[in-house]
């Protein structure tokens, strides 16, 4: 039977289905579907009672037939059935031959170098790396005068090139680059100061309890926490490089990847954060409007089982000026688990309270109309504050009077200004529930009770003077820090608000920031600790040194000026051949790289193509090497190095070479929970 025979026949068979039929005898293609997708089981038997559509659209296994129904559900939207108008009435979308991309399932959004790793470090805090060229002798006009320009080597600064490590290394060099890393340099900072430190603290359950912040590479930091912290963070809170290469960067970072840099950048660090989160754990990240929409779909891939929102943030009110508009806000992705109750409502500040009267007004307000919601409230009259409740009234209890003293105590009852008894608004039995949200306020003369609800849900657009990130986030670090070169961190409480928005009701959350920055994420978890004295716990990562000068320090000094009996312990990714190239960024000169020399290629890892006796016999010797300026003399050294060896790996640090010491390691060993 052909294509258009088994569809007209089909129609004859679902039409024997009175549901599937309009009042004008015509199939409802719609119902069809809409009885495939629900396993009707009328439906079902109708089309397996007849042959045609039995063969077709079942499969026999022994003596029981089983109802293929992605067949049916493809010749449906295959073949138009009814005589509606459009067979898409009910959907909207980009549409590939007859299907519309969502039903691919395989429709992602791909970029260069999507499978690589990036490391994304850097040499430079501008992230630009130098080098040199060479220019023939040529002739400029100087003020009418002409000037020869010698030929050399010419000093240049470009962006830096990043590295995309699968390019030139095996999967085997991959894992060794992800495996957990050593660590060293611990230091334990209180409200005092540093203190000694000699191992973590830990919880019932074995996991890691103090604070923390870690220097180093954050993605080989995120690979390292995964052993003590997967499935325990609540929270991850981020405000990555933008991709703006503008003067309003957040940090201090290499921010002028490319499109394709920064997204495999972001990609490779969210997948290693998702493995970290808790069932109900949520990402927040910071962004503006050069990569918001870009990041939207790459979180649309990363986190398909999640809910994404986007968030306004008007965090300048005062605008950066652009060549058409001037910017005023940026965004925050709030990416939390599907179909959950995760974000907690937001707690308004007293000056956005509306109150209003507790005494009910207009109709059905008299007591007659709900005997249980005339009571007193008893009041203390030094406090004016609230102390609790009084019984329902009896029926032959009347008063004119709103308020009555008794025992010392003041009786306010839902009396209105002309004595006529109404009702409260809520019933005795569940007044005491909005207790914390009653006030009491003197008007005319006359008590009244108000209630005014603190708190309501986070809108998608957040707009307050206390987001500025210039008042509440330049100024604040600048009056812990003043030596923060710092231009434009985030306002305080914006991140507050972000981090509360989701570990508001859990007081022993782990929240974690993998590009800290000046440490407001820290400051804000602190804040709200300090609020409730809850016991929230924040790890923070930055790879810059400012980390001590700035991050550490902030910190630090929140704990002394709040008196906050809480502490950090600071600790580093133990260096290897980032080491060595430290060593080679502080020679003075080319005598001081020659005698370094030796220490690479005996202590630290080489490229394999590197000809160590050929470079030092020869190479380093030959005129046209000496006659190289001086840092392209140190680019040359640093290009030898391997780069999947700039970090220490656990597995390896009791070797000697590494040079860390005992107590290094054993920290290390509990850091990972090992004896």
């Amino acid at each position: 039977m052909d294509e258009n025979s088994f569809k007209s026949k089909l129609i004859e068979i679902l039409k024997q289905d009175q549901r599937l039929v309009n009042d004008k005898g015509e199939l409802r293609q719609n119902l069809v579907k809409d009885f495939t997708n629900k396993f009707d089981e009328q439906f079902i038997q109708l089309l397996l009672d007849n042959e045609i559509t039995r063969t077709k659209f079942f499969l026999k296994v022994k003596d029981i037939f089983v109802f293929k129904q992605s067949d049916l559900k493809f010749f449906l939207d295959e073949n138009k059935l009814d005589n509606s108008y459009t067979q898409l009435e009910n959907r909207i979308g980009l549409q590939y031959g007859s299907k519309l991309l969502k039903d691919y399932g395989d429709v992602v959004l791909n970029f260069p170098y999507k499978d690589c790793v990036l490391e994304g470090g850097q040499s430079t805090e501008e992230g630009l790396d130098t080098y040199y060229e060479y220019e023939e002798e040529k002739t400029k006009t100087v003020n009418k005068e002409k000037v020869t320009i010698e030929a050399g080597y010419k000093e240049k600064q470009a962006k830096r090139k990043e590295i995309f490590f699968n390019q030139i290394l095996a999967r085997d060099e991959i894992d060794r680059l992800e495996e957990p890393k050593a660590f060293k340099n611990f230091k334990k900072y209180t409200k005092k100061g540093v203190e000694n430190f000699t191992k973590f603290n830990r919880n019932t359950e074995g996991t890691i309890t103090d604070n923390l912040i870690i220097k180093g590479n954050n993605l080989l930091a995120l690979h390292s926490l995964k052993k003590e912290f997967t499935g325990r963070v609540k929270l991850i809170y981020i405000d990555p490089p933008y991709n703006t290469g503008g003067n309003g960067d957040t940090f201090e970072y290499n921010n002028n990847f490319k499109r394709t840099t920064w997204l495999t950048f972001m990609k490779n660090r969210l997948e290693v954060a998702k493995e970290l989160l808790t069932s109900d754990g949520a990402i927040i990240i910071a962004i503006d409007e050069n990569e918001q929409a870009h990041l939207g779909v790459l979180l649309s891939e990363l986190f398909y089982d999640f809910e994404i929102h986007c968030i306004t943030i008007v965090h300048n009110p005062r605008g950066i000026q652009g060549t058409n508009f001037s910017y005023t806000n940026e965004f925050a992705f709030f990416v939390i688990p599907k179909g959950k109750k995760i974000v907690q409502n937001r707690i308004k500040p007293e000056d956005e309270i509306s109150y209003s009267n507790l005494r009910n007004w207009g109709g059905e307000s008299l007591r007659s109309d709900a005997k249980n919601c005339f009571y007193p409230i008893i009041i203390n009259p030094k406090t004016n504050s609230i102390e609790g409740f009084g019984s329902v009234c009896t029926d032959n209890f009347h008063t004119t009077k709103r308020e009555i003293e008794k025992d010392g105590k003041i009786l306010i009852y839902p009396v209105d200004n002309d004595g006529v008894e109404r009702k409260w608004r809520y019933a005795r039995m569940s007044v005491d529930n909005v207790k914390d949200f009653l006030r009491v306020r003197k008007k005319n003369g006359q008590l009244d009770v108000e209630i005014g609800k603190n708190f309501e849900q986070y809108r998608t657009v957040w707009a307050s003077p206390k987001y500025d990130a210039n008042e509440y986030g330049t100024k604040i670090v600048k009056s812990l820090v003043p030596n923060s070169k710092f231009s434009f961190p985030k306002s305080l409480w914006n991140v507050y608000d972000c981090v509360y928005a989701i570990v508001g009701n859990d007081k022993d959350a782990i929240i974690l920031d993998y590009h800290a920055g000046s440490g407001t994420t820290a400051h804000s978890v602190i804040e709200i600790n300090k609020e409730d004295n809850g016991n929230r716990q924040f790890i923070i990562t930055e790879q810059m040194d400012y980390v001590e000068d700035v991050t550490c320090k902030r910190v630090e000094k929140v704990l002394e000026t709040e008196n906050i009996d809480n502490s950090f312990i600071y600790f580093e990714l133990a260096k290897w051949n980032e080491e060595a190239k430290e060593q080679i960024e502080d020679c003075k000169d080319l005598e001081e790289l020659k005698t370094l020399f030796d220490t690479l290629y005996q202590k630290y890892f080489l490229n394999y193509n590197v000809k160590i006796k050929d470079f030092k016999e020869k190479i380093i010797n030959e005129e046209m090497f000496v006659a190289l300026p001086f840092n392209k003399q140190k680019e040359m050294f640093v290009k030898m190095l391997d780069l999947n060896q700039m970090y220490v790996n656990k597995s390896e640090m009791e070797d000697k070479k590494y040079a860390l010491s005992k107590e290094e390691i054993n920290l290390t060993k509990n850091f990972y929970n090992e004896q």
